[in-house]
C-alpha cells in the first residue's frame, strides 16, 4: 500500500513538473530592445540575432596588452644626432601582439600552404614572391654561406626568428594568418565542412581559397558543416531556420592580424604595467595612475639601467638581450659566452618584459606598420598615432561575384578625393604624405637626390643581434624601404582589441560605474 502511494505521488510530481516546464514559467525572457521594445533572438518577432558578450579569447600566439598613456620617443641621449624620436606623450588603446617574433617554422608553414594552393594551380610566381631572401646573409668579406643554405630551412633553426623578409612580405603573411585562423575557427565550430575544406584548398584551389572578407561578402562559397545545417545551430534567420553562414556580428570570427603601429610596438616593448606599484587586480580595487620608473630598455628597471641581470641570484650578471657588445664581440669568450648567441637566438630566449613579450630589445629588429618621417611623433594625433593611411573602398568594376584578385582577396581601390570634399574628418584617401610634401606644409622629400626618405620608407625598431646597446631602447627608430630586407630584421603580428580597454573578460567595463541612488521624497 505504501509502495502504491509513493508511486502515485511520484507520477503526480512528474506530471506537474512536465506541465510547469511546458509553460512559460521557466522560460527565460528574451532580451528586449531598449529603443523599440522588440525582442532580440525571437523568431516570432523577426529573429534579429544579437550575440551575447563573452570573454574575448586572444587569437593564436597573441598576448593582451592593456593600453594607456606613455611618453613615446627618446629614453636616453641621442648620440646618433638623428633627432627623429623627440619625446611626446600619447595614448594607445588596448590591443593584442605576438608573444614572440615570427619564427622560421611559422614562415615555412606559410610557404607550404602557398605551394599547395597556388603552386598546385600553376601560379608559382605567388610562391616565389613570398620566399625570404636568404642571400641577406652574404657579405663580400665574411664567410656566411652556411647561413644562406641552412638558417631558414634546417630544423636546428626552427624557432629562430625569420629574417630576409621585406615589409611587404610581412604584411602578406599577416593577411594569410588571419584567413587560416578564421578558417580553422569555422571548421572547429562546424560552420565549414573541414574535410571538404582542406581537400579543396590543399589540392591546388588557387584563387578559390578561403579569405575572411570574401567569405563575409558571399564571394567565397563554402560547404557548410554539421553545426550549420543542424537544428541545434544557435544562428537563425528571420523564419527561425538554421543560418549556414556566419557574420562578424556573431562574435565568432577573429579580427585581422597586422603589423603593429610604431606607437603600439613601442608601448608594448616598455611593458610599463610592471612599473605600476599598485596595478588594478580586482573590479572593486582601483589601481594607481603611476609609472614608478622610466625604463631605457624593454625589461623592468630594478634601479640599474643595465643590460645585465642585477638581482643577486644564479643569473646575476647574465645578459638580458642578444646584441653586440663592441667591435668583434658578438657573444663573448669561450667557456663563458655572455649572451650565448652569435646570430639570432630562439624566439623564447632571454627575459620577457612586463607583458610577457620576448625579445622586444635585441635578437632581431622588427618591422612596424608606419611610414618613416623624422618628426613623425610631432605630426600625428596623440591617440593611436600612425602615418601610412590609405583609405580604400571595394573595387566593384568586375561586378558582384568577381571581386577577388588572383590571391583570392577582395580587390580595393583608393577612394576618389572628389567624393570626400564634404567630409570633416578626412578629405584625401592617400594620407601617407599628409601635411608632408604638399602645398599646405611646404615640405618636400627629394628621394634619391637630397634624402633617402620616401613614402616607401618603413620604420623598424628594437635593435638586433648585430647592433650596439643604443638601438635596444624601444624609443630608437630607423627605416628601410618596404621591398628590401636584411639579416637583422624580422617581425611580429598584432591585432586590434574590441571592447573594454581594461581587459578581455566580459565583466570588464568601459568608464566608471557608480551605484544607483534613489532620490529622497
Amino acid at each position: 500500500m505504501q509502495v502504491l502511494k509513493t508511486t502515485r505521488n511520484l507520477l503526480l510530481l512528474l506530471t506537474l513538473t512536465g506541465a510547469m516546464s511546458s509553460c512559460k514559467i521557466f522560460k527565460k525572457k528574451p532580451e528586449k530592445s531598449t529603443v523599440t521594445g522588440w525582442n532580440y533572438n525571437d523568431k516570432n518577432q523577426g529573429n534579429f540575432n544579437v550575440a551575447k558578450p563573452k570573454d574575448i579569447k586572444a587569437a593564436p600566439g597573441l598576448v593582451f596588452v592593456q593600453g594607456g598613456t606613455f611618453t613615446m620617443g627618446a629614453a636616453q641621449e641621442d648620440v646618433m644626432g638623428d633627432w627623429n624620436n623627440i619625446p611626446r606623450r600619447i595614448t594607445v588603446n588596448s590591443f593584442f601582439i605576438d608573444k614572440t617574433e615570427v619564427a622560421n617554422v611559422h614562415y615555412r608553414e606559410y610557404l607550404y600552404w602557398l605551394t599547395n594552393v597556388f603552386g598546385g594551380a600553376g601560379m608559382d610566381s605567388i610562391v616565389e614572391e613570398a620566399k625570404p631572401d636568404t642571400l641577406v646573409w652574404r657579405s663580400e668579406l665574411a664567410y656566411n654561406e652556411p647561413y644562406v643554405e641552412y638558417y631558414f630551412r634546417h630544423p636546428s633553426y626552427n624557432y629562430y626568428p625569420v629574417v630576409g623578409v621585406s615589409w611587404k612580405q610581412a604584411t602578406d603573411f599577416c593577411i594569410w594568418r588571419t584567413d587560416r585562423v578564421n578558417e580553422l575557427t569555422l571548421m572547429g565550430k562546424g560552420y565549414l565542412d573541414a574535410r571538404n575544406q582542406i581537400k579543396r584548398e590543399l589540392n591546388g584551389s588557387g584563387q578559390d581559397n578561403f579569405n575572411t572578407k570574401a567569405y563575409l561578402m558571399d564571394e567565397y562559397q563554402a560547404t557548410p558543416g554539421r553545426t550549420a545545417t543542424s537544428k541545434k545551430n544557435p544562428l537563425k534567420d528571420a523564419n527561425g531556420r538554421p543560418r549556414t553562414k556566419v557574420t562578424f556580428e556573431d562574435g565568432i570570427l577573429y579580427g585581422d592580424y597586422r603589423l603593429p603601429t610604431e606607437a603600439e610596438w613601442e608601448y608594448a616593448a616598455y611593458g610599463y604595467i610592471a612599473e605600476n606599484p599598485q596595478k588594478k587586480s580586482k573590479g572593486s580595487k582601483r589601481g594607481e595612475e603611476l609609472i614608478a620608473n622610466k625604463q631605457i630598455y624593454s625589461w623592468k628597471n630594478n634601479g640599474y639601467d643595465n643590460v645585465r641581470y642585477t638581482q643577486k641570484s644564479a643569473y646575476q650578471g647574465a645578459f638580458l638581450a642578444n646584441f653586440k657588445r663592441g667591435a668583434g664581440d658578438n657573444m663573448g669568450v669561450a667557456g663563458g659566452l655572455n649572451d650565448n648567441a652569435a646570430i639570432p637566438a630562439e624566439v623564447t630566449s632571454f627575459v620577457p618584459n612586463g607583458y610577457g613579450l620576448y625579445n622586444m630589445s635585441g635578437n632581431v629588429s622588427e618591422w612596424v606598420a608606419d611610414v618613416y618621417r623624422p618628426l613623425n611623433s610631432l605630426d600625428g594625433d596623440d591617440f593611436n598615432t600612425f602615418r601610412g593611411n590609405e583609405f580604400r573602398k571595394i573595387d566593384m568594376s568586375g561586378g558582384q561575384g568577381n571581386l577577388r584578385d588572383d590571391k583570392g582577396r577582395i580587390k580595393t581601390v583608393l577612394e576618389e578625393d572628389s567624393t570626400l570634399r564634404n567630409r570633416r574628418n578626412y578629405q584625401r584617401s592617400y594620407a601617407t604624405n599628409y601635411l608632408d610634401g604638399d602645398s599646405s606644409s611646404a615640405v618636400y622629400y627629394g628621394y634619391g637626390i637630397t634624402s633617402l626618405i620616401s613614402d616607401k620608407s618603413r620604420v623598424y625598431k628594437g635593435g638586433s643581434w648585430n647592433d650596439r646597446a643604443f638601438w635596444l631602447s624601444p624609443g630608437a627608430r630607423r627605416f628601410l624601404e618596404e621591398d628590401l630586407s636584411t639579416n637583422t630584421i624580422g617581425f611580429r603580428c598584432a591585432m586590434s582589441h574590441y571592447g573594454a580597454a581594461e581587459g578581455i573578460s566580459r565583466k570588464a567595463k568601459t568608464g566608471q560605474f557608480f551605484p544607483t541612488r534613489r532620490n529622497k521624497r
